[in-house]
Formats: structure tokens, C-alpha cells, sequence
């Protein structure tokens, strides 16, 4: 029997699934990490420990715990985009800079903005230039560098990281690429090597490819680190929110994935590119499709706090006492902007705001409140996506947000929409698993191992009281911006 190997590199760790070609798991592994905050506005990984050192730990003990297996491909996605530069035997030149958390390139942002223009950005790239881009983040190194910059360096994100120690190969696939911005053109779906040129001359470009291709094997070096047979056929593999929505099965236009994780993530699949200020179009997973994806700055995150914040109570006491309090948290309201926010006002210094409170008011209306200020949230980002692209004909809802069901169930109540909710929800690493085996040809490019589980519907009880309580929501920041600017630039609220 031949099994495949998905890995997703993650935020806070590497996860690994050995599957049949049914989709049948067999096996799990996973290593913790944790990204380094050295200075405010940075977030660095070191890639050969926390990439490559933690991608063999999984696939030895995946390799080591079943033998007999035979593996027929392997498959990589990771956070992203991020950017480490190494030389050309792979020697990093500093720590790797991860996605749109790490802010530092601000500069060059407004830099590259100026020398392009924001509406041609906008038109080629299929998004403004921000802290996601790629682009920025290399002029940064190379003005870091200074008379040092090696303009011919390579340069990966987490996943093409480790395709690279395992194969030798340097690509990218197109949807990594097409966050790569300003270097990538949208509708060509190519290198756009003009601008290239004119932000940083003689820039090696990897080979771009797509993510369920073969794109090598596995070396020797590799092999006997990982204890994968040298020879085994490697896949490209893409960012891990794309890689796990190709798990669920959001592959056709319309279908949208809502992400409940540490932060709210959407990928929608379009019929065309599209260029709409404020949301990120891109390359999508499958050959020459498009997405349109828009992400929160906390969400899952907010929940964390509390949890301490109220004393390490039981999670489940706390969803418990959430789920008794009445639709509307009995006058509460709360803006989830505890990190800023992305989606869809992109400001880094909106701050958290919790309105209406009394001292009848417990832990569990501070819960519900900051469920329903994220889906809120929810609600004013599927607006914007609806109004882009078209109203989402399937939204499959998945990460560990849609455990137990209260979160569910108050974003489909605030947004008035159904979410269907899979069987089993492993994340990328499955998909990875799925494009393994589709890139060497062991299963058609149309296999789907998505198995639905149930329907969560909006209750129609609660549609007046969150009427209501988006329009409070949806006023409320304008209503307290300057304030709320004024505390964050003098530090007396501290970023998380």
C-alpha cells in the first residue's frame, strides 16, 4: 500500500500526517515553536531550527514509528509569505521575517507606493501594498545590507525553505508569488520582471510553479536526516491558509473558507482576478485559478486572554457561562482590535474596546461579547467580499474555533448565513497530503477527501438583537478612533 506525507509549518508549530490515498490518517506528529518578537513591529523564525530542524523531527519519527511504509511523495506548506535570504549552499544571512505581523517595512512601503504608484500597484498586483508583501520586505534587506547586499542571494518562504534542503530545487509556487508584491502580475500570473528591476536591480527570481507540482526528490543529505528513502518525489506545496482550504474542498468559484483560528481567515475562489482596495486577490491553488482572501488581526487570541484573565477557568465552564448569557451579551459590545486590526480597516493602532459595561456583568457576557465583536467583524468582511466578487455560494467553516459550537453558531446568527462544518478538520498538513498525492499522479487532480459533518443556521430569534448590535459594532470605531489613536501613540496601551 503507498501512503503520502502532508507538513504544515505553522506559527506555533510543525504538524505531519501520514495518509493513505483515500485520505485515511494513519499517523500524526508535531513539534511546538514559537516565533521571536525582538523589538516592536518584528516577527522573526529562525529557519533552520524552526523550519527545517522541526520538518525532520516529524518526518523522522512519522519515517521511524512506521517502516514498512511506503511513501510515494511528500508535500510542504507553511506560514507565509515570509522571507529568509541565504546564500547559495543555503546559509541563512539573518533570521527569517514572517507575513504581515512583522511590520518593519513601513518605509520601503511608502517608498515603493511612491516610485510605482497606488493605483497601478493596485491594478497589477491585485492589493495595496502592506505588511503581507513580500517586496518591501527585501528592500528592507538589501537597505539593511548595505554595500553587502548580494543581489543574487537566494531567497524562500517557510515551505520553499524546506522543499529546497530537501531537494536542491529553489521555486515558488504562483500563490506565495503572488503575495510577493509588488513583483508579480496578478492577470499574467508571471514575474513581473520590469518592476522587478526598477525596485531591486538584478534580484535572482526563483522558478515559479504550482503548488500540486513535482517540482524534485529527495536528496541523500536529506534523506538521511529524515529518513525518507532518497528518491522520493517531492510537491510544492503553498501558504498554509490556501493548503487548508484546498483541504475542505473550497476549490470552486463561489465556495468560501472561513478560518477559525488565532485570527479570523477568509480565501474565497473567484471566477476572474480582481483588484478591490482593502482585500488581497490572488493566485490561487489550482492551475491558473484566483482567490480573494481578507484576514482579522485576533480572534482566537482575544478568547486566550480572557481565559487567563479570568484565572485559568476550564474553557469549557467558560464557553458554558458564554453560552447562557442572552444574544447581545445583556448591553455589551466589543471591538476585537486587540493587535490592531487588517480586514477591513487596516489600522495598526485600533485598539480593543469594551462598551457598555456594568457590574452585573460576568465572565461569560465578556466571552459572548467577544464572539459576537468577531463575527461582527465576520459580517463586515463577507460584506466587502460580496460586494467584490459576488455573495459566497458555500462557506465551509474550519479550525479549532468551531469546536463546541457556540462560535459557529453566533457568526451564522450576526452574519445570517450557513456554514457547513467538516467531519474532520486537520488543517493543512491534509491538504499537503492531498497534493502530494495529486502531484505524483496516485490520485486525480479532482479527489476531494472532504466528508461533511452538519449545517450550522443562523437562528432567526436573534436577528433583530444583532441587527442592532452590528450597527453599535459598526459605529463604534469611527466613534472613538482619535481616542483610541491618541492612548496607543502615547504606549498606554501596549501592543500584545
Amino acid at each position: 500500500m503507498s501512503f503520502v506525507i502532508g507538513v504544515d509549518i505553522g506559527t506555533g508549530s510543525t504538524k505531519a500526517v501520514l495518509t493513505t490515498l483515500d485520505g485515511t490518517v494513519r499517523a500524526v506528529a508535531r513539534r511546538d515553536h514559537a516565533p521571536s518578537l525582538p523589538q516592536p513591529g518584528w516577527a522573526e523564525m529562525d529557519a533552520d531550527r524552526d523550519w527545517w530542524g522541526d520538518v525532520v523531527d516529524v518526518l523522522a519519527e512519522l519515517t521511524s514509528t512506521h517502516p514498512d511504509a511506503a511513501i510515494a511523495a511528500v508535500c510542504v506548506s507553511g506560514l507565509g509569505p515570509c522571507v529568509v535570504q541565504t546564500d547559495a549552499e543555503l546559509r541563512s544571512r539573518r533570521p527569517a521575517i514572517l507575513y504581515g505581523v512583522d511590520t518593519r517595512a513601513t518605509r520601503e512601503i511608502e517608498e515603493i507606493t511612491e516610485q510605482l504608484g497606488a493605483d497601478a500597484i493596485l491594478e497589477r498586483c491585485g492589493k495595496d501594498l502592506s505588511s503581507q508583501a513580500i517586496g518591501p520586505k527585501l528592500a528592507w534587506l538589501r537597505r539593511e545590507a548595505g554595500e553587502d547586499w548580494q543581489p543574487q542571494d537566494r531567497w524562500f518562504s517557510a515551505h520553499t525553505y524546506v522543499v529546497a534542503r530537501l531537494t536542491g530545487e529553489w521555486v515558488l509556487d504562483h500563490h506565495t508569488a503572488s503575495q510577493c508584491d509588488p513583483f508579480y502580475d496578478i492577470r499574467a500570473q508571471d514575474w513581473a520582471r520590469d518592476w522587478v528591476e526598477a525596485v531591486l536591480p538584478g534580484l535572482a527570481l526563483p522558478r515559479l510553479v504550482w503548488p500540486s507540482e513535482q517540482v524534485g526528490v529527495v536528496r541523500g543529505i536529506a534523506a538521511a536526516e529524515t529518513g525518507l528513502a532518497e528518491g522520493t518525489p517531492v510537491v510544492a506545496g503553498t501558504v498554509d491558509a490556501w493548503a487548508e482550504a484546498f483541504s475542505v474542498g473550497v476549490r470552486r468559484p463561489g465556495d468560501l473558507m472561513l478560518m477559525y483560528g488565532s485570527t479570523m481567515f477568509f480565501v474565497q475562489v473567484l471566477t476572474a482576478p480582481t483588484s478591490v482596495s482593502g482585500l488581497w486577490t490572488t493566485s490561487g491553488v489550482e492551475p491558473s485559478s484566483h482567490t480573494l482572501a481578507a484576514g482579522m488581526a485576533t480572534s482566537g487570541t482575544i478568547t486566550t486572554w480572557l481565559q487567563d484573565l479570568t484565572g485559568g477557568v476550564p474553557f469549557e465552564t467558560l464557553v458554558a457561562e458564554a453560552a447562557a448569557v442572552p444574544a447581545g451579551s445583556e448591553g455589551l459590545v466589543m471591538l476585537p482590535y486587540f493587535s490592531g486590526e487588517r480586514t477591513p480597516i487596516y489600522d495598526p493602532l485600533a485598539r480593543g474596546v469594551i462598551a457598555g459595561l456594568t457590574l452585573r456583568h460576568r465572565r461569560g457576557h465578556l466571552l459572548r461579547a467577544a464572539y459576537e465583536g468577531i463575527a461582527c467583524g465576520v459580517r463586515q468582511i463577507i460584506g466587502a467580499l460580496e460586494e467584490a466578487a459576488g455573495r459566497p455560494e458555500r462557506i465551509v467553516a474550519v479550525g479549532g474555533g468551531t469546536q463546541g459550537g457556540l462560535w459557529t453558531q453566533i457568526v451564522s446568527d450576526v452574519c445570517g448565513l450557513d456554514q457547513q462544518v467538516p467531519a474532520q478538520t486537520i488543517g493543512a498538513s491534509y491538504g499537503d497530503a492531498l497534493l502530494a498525492a495529486i502531484g505524483v499522479g496516485l490520485v486525480p487532480p479532482a479527489t476531494d477527501w472532504t466528508r461533511p459533518d452538519h449545517v450550522v443556521r443562523p437562528d432567526p430569534s436573534t436577528a433583530s438583537t444583532y441587527a442592532e448590535l452590528f450597527q453599535t459594532y459598526a459605529e463604534l470605531y469611527p466613534a472613538t478612533r482619535a481616542q483610541i489613536h491618541r492612548l496607543a501613540r502615547s504606549g498606554q496601551i501596549a501592543d500584545v
